[in-house]
């Protein structure tokens, strides 16, 4: 059986709430290009999802939608899921666990510092040392972790898929 792919990504650069509404923070220009980026990376991939999960906070609804014009007709359906919104770990893996078998490559755009620890928590001890240090230590905005998993998503539980890169 061939792995499959889990695309963490942490939204873009977003900008101050002036209402003090966190929920509804806008990117940034620079937020924008990031993510476009991140879409141009998983299209020269050739590896880019087929199930695209997303926080319903504006700035992971707009990270989506830029990585979606990048991606054009390749661009999987993206499904809002409020539980992802400042989601601890174990929330966002029971999320993941209901993916369906027949995806391959699930995207998973959400925040800090829930993508970090949920990575911290699956990355087994196969993991890339390089990626496992650099996103320990500093997961900026629009980072993405790139993980495979050997078993079926609602088997996934921790430590058990492999980091294998870390792309910021």
């Amino acid at each position: 059986m061939a792995p499959k792919r889990l695309l963490i990504l942490r939204h873009a650069e977003a900008g101050h709430s002036f209402t003090g509404d966190d929920h509804s923070r806008t990117l940034t220009q620079r937020g924008q290009a990031q993510a476009r980026q991140m879409g141009r990376l998983l299209l020269d991939s050739g590896h880019w999802p087929e199930s695209t999960v997303v926080s319903d906070a504006m700035r992971t609804r707009q990270t989506c939608i830029w990585i979606g014009h990048e991606l054009g007709e390749k661009a999987a359906t993206a499904y809002l899921d409020s539980r992802l919104y400042l989601a601890a770990p174990r929330r966002m893996l029971s999320v993941i666990n209901e993916t369906p078998e027949t995806v391959e490559t699930l995207l998973i755009i959400a925040h800090m510092p829930g993508v970090q620890e949920l990575t911290m928590e699956l990355a087994s001890v196969e993991s890339d040392e390089r990626a496992v240090l650099d996103m320990a230590q500093h997961w900026p905005t629009a980072g993405m972790a790139i993980l495979e998993v050997h078993k079926p998503w609602a088997e996934l539980d921790g430590r058990d898929a492999v980091l294998t890169q870390f792309r910021s």
